[in-house]
Order: C-alpha cells, then structure tokens, then sequence
C-alpha cells in the first residue's frame, strides 16, 4: 500500500471552498503530517502543517482560510479550504515527516498530487 494517497481536488469558483483528503498508510508511523502545493512553473510551498500530537502550522498565505487536521482512528489527514483565490490553483500534495522545523514539517515521503483549479 501506497503511503500517502490523495483525494479531494477539482475546480471551484472563487470564494468556494474544497476539501482534500490523504490516506496515510498505517504501517508508518510519522511525526508530523503536511499539505503542500505547486503551481505550473513555480516553486513547491508548504501551506500547512500538523504534529501527531496536534500542534499545526500554516503559511500566511492561507492562514484563516485553510484548516489542516488529521484523524488518526482512519489514518486519514485533511485540508479544508475555503474563500478560495485563483491564486490558490496548484497541485496539492500530502507530505509526512519524521522531524519539525521553523516552517512545519520537515517531509520526507510525497503523495503523488490533487489538482485544485480556482477559476470564474
């Protein structure tokens, strides 16, 4: 089974709202959980983060509009986003780690993407 699985993208007009999920296998274990994102020819940027024990961590960005959260009875960790900006069109991965740095979690084991596309 794949660590990370990913689901949830798709297209929203602005000021919608999307809610990715991740399947996260239960034979790892990880320190912390995250959602990153890349839009076309731009850098990969980590948009939110969450300890196992809860702490969580956003980039300004998407601060007040996404809420990471993670529910570990179904290995399951989601992103729900809302007041969605065109600016928020990227491809949303699922990221785990073993270790917390100043900007979240440090990831070491990628998901293989969700496309989200904000658009009128």
């Amino acid at each position: 089974q794949a660590p990370l699985v990913e689901s949830g993208g798709g297209s929203v007009m602005p000021g919608g709202s999307l809610t990715l999920s991740c399947k996260t296998s239960h034979d790892y274990v990880w320190y912390c959980l995250a959602w990153f994102r890349q839009p076309p020819g731009k850098e990969r940027e980590r948009v939110a983060s969450i300890k196992h024990e809860g702490t969580t961590y956003y980039a300004e960005s998407v601060k007040g509009r996404f809420t990471i959260a993670q529910d570990s009875a179904v290995n399951t960790l989601s992103l729900q986003m809302n007041s969605l900006k065109p600016e928020d069109s990227a491809m949303y991965y699922c990221a785990a780690g073993r270790s917390w740095g100043p900007g979240g979690c440090d990831s070491s084991f990628w998901g293989q993407g969700t496309q989200v596309t904000v658009s009128s």
